[in-house]
């Protein structure tokens, strides 16, 4: 079983991308184009059901131009 700080963790990086995303005016379909995955991979990040791969997370940020550590804090 997952650590629960570990869980807090992939919830609120989820969080802060979906909120990311959605300044950005894109769907969860137009991210996952342009991060060439699947949509059920944006959704499983999104709600923190995935702990995703650094390379993955910087991918996402420079779609959603924002530097990585901000997906990381907690509000």
């Amino acid at each position: 079983m997952a650590n629960p700080r570990d869980i807090k963790g992939i919830k609120t990086v989820g969080a802060n991308i979906r909120k990311y995303r959605k300044l950005q005016n894109l769907s969860q379909q137009d991210l996952a184009n342009l991060l060439d995955t699947d949509l059920s991979q944006v959704n499983r990040i999104e709600l923190g059901k995935i702990n995703t791969t650094v390379s993955m997370l910087y991918a996402i940020a420079e779609v959603l131009k924002v530097e990585p550590y901000k997906f990381f804090i907690i509000e």
